[in-house]
């Protein structure tokens, strides 16, 4: 069992929480449109300017569109010879209407122990703690042991086309000499109980991610008028097609990463689950409200989210449109179009909008290490575990490039908070005890990885 190193109180410690907190009071909203879309090049020069004052030479880059800022700055390691790390983080949050929150969206108020705001945990406290960490090493001349990247990016809530996918097409030499990297959604705890009566906290760090991809279905049929009996109408052919796609279920299949992360909570906590059990989901049940994310890797899914069609009451349209968002697990995406096409019928055409690779790794090799030793350091009663995350992230796009990718952000957070939730959630919000000690981990993983 490692030693526990006793809380410090660094630089990087000292203002990760306001650093955060101004991150989140730029309204960086990713509307998915390129009109409505705002704030991250404000967000990514204020960066580029904490980073410049510690030293750091910077590059600003705005990816394919004017406004979508993302900065790059390097910090020379011990043995440049070694494959650089890259540490990358997005600035761009999902829309928040104010009205809904108990605190204003983009205010970063800290208060009850907490850092409140849209952004929160997806993902500025991860920018933070890199910013932290990074201004730090700069000012006091730390060597890390190899040249690390850092990277603040725009547009990963709308998977990266105006941001690290045109980056990686039309900038790739931002990422010469990388052959690792490390971002979300990885590294927060799990406490699972043991059948002694202790806890475990678990360290979930993301190895693997299903595809992403967003799919619009279309029916053309004969317009008409809607007092009219009229049995070809594309409004019903679409419904149709998307109800049946809508309540189909995938095919159970467990991936390396999923099997791995069941393993372990079964041998820490005595629970047991048959992966090739029809009712996996409600064994996963008993892990509580982590298992809406591990559930969501078993299986393919297909879930409309968007319907539009007519223009008049009185009026059968011609067309009728829907959007599909689909996340497809490894190894599955032939299949996976095939019972697409099935289930929607020749009637209904379909195209991607943005259509992404799933991704996989082995939970293994010296960065795995180093997170685990950074993790016993601060909590000797933590274990990292590897999971498969049912979203996307920047990874997709740098894994095109041959580099190796995992989510670790961690964060050491109280048992009764339901995490998952926050994500895309209402008053997000994340534990300033859990930003200061997440501090202190990345900072030991840096100086060991």
């Amino acid at each position: 069992m490692s030693e526990t190193v006793e809380p410090s109180t660094s630089r990087a410690v000292s203002e990760v929480v306001d650093l955060v907190s101004t991150l989140i009071r730029f309204d960086t909203s990713n509307t998915g449109e390129l009109e409505t879309t705002k704030g991250e090049r404000e967000c990514a020069q204020w960066v580029a300017d904490q980073l410049q004052q510690a030293g750091y030479v910077t590059e600003y880059v705005e990816s394919g569109a004017p406004g979508r800022g993302n900065v790059f700055a390097r910090l020379r390691g011990a043995d440049s010879s070694r494959g650089a790390l890259m540490m990358h983080g997005h600035l761009d949050v999902v829309p928040a209407e104010a009205a809904d929150w108990s605190v204003h969206p983009f205010s970063g108020a800290v208060r009850d122990g907490y850092v409140w705001g849209r952004g929160a945990v997806d993902m500025k406290d991860m920018v933070g703690m890199m910013l932290a960490i990074a201004r730090q090493f700069k000012a006091e001349g730390t060597v890390p042991p190899r040249d690390i990247v850092w990277a603040f990016l725009a547009d990963e809530e709308n998977g990266g086309t105006w941001g690290s996918q045109w980056l990686v097409r039309n900038r790739p030499d931002l990422f010469e000499g990388i052959t690792e990297a490390v971002g979300e959604v990885g590294g927060f705890s799990l406490t699972v109980p043991r059948a002694d009566g202790t806890d475990r906290r678990l360290y979930l760090v993301e190895t693997a991610e299903k595809g992403l991809g967003w799919m619009r279905l279309r029916a053309k049929a004969r317009a008409g008028h809607g007092s009219f009996l009229h049995e070809d109408n594309a409004v019903t052919i679409l419904a149709q097609a998307v109800a049946r796609l809508g309540t189909h279920t995938f095919p159970l299949v467990v991936s390396d990463s999923v099997a791995e992360f069941l393993a372990a909570v079964a041998e820490e906590s005595g629970l047991e689950f048959d992966p090739g059990s029809p009712d996996i989901e409600g064994q996963l049940a008993k892990l509580g409200t982590i298992s809406r994310i591990i559930g969501a890797t078993l299986r393919d899914t297909a879930n409309p989210t968007m319907l539009r069609a007519g223009y008049k009451a009185n009026v059968i349209p011609q067309t009728a449109e829907a959007v599909v968002d689909c996340r497809v697990v490894p190894g599955r995406q032939a299949e996976f179009e095939r019972e697409v096409d099935a289930l929607i019928g020749p009637d209904v055409e379909r195209e991607w909008i943005t259509k992404l690779d799933s991704y996989e790794t082995t939970f293994d090799g010296h960065l795995v290490d180093a997170m685990n030793a950074a993790i016993l350091a601060h909590d000797p009663n933590g274990r990292t575990v590897p999971y498969m995350l049912s979203g996307g992230t920047d990874a997709k796009a740098f894994a095109t490039l041959g580099i190796r990718c995992f989510g670790f952000a961690p964060l050491r957070l109280p048992p009764e908070l339901d995490f998952t939730a926050l994500f895309h959630g209402v008053d997000e919000r994340v534990p300033v005890e859990s930003l200061e000690f997440g501090t202190r981990v990345l900072e030991h993983f840096l100086l060991h990885s």
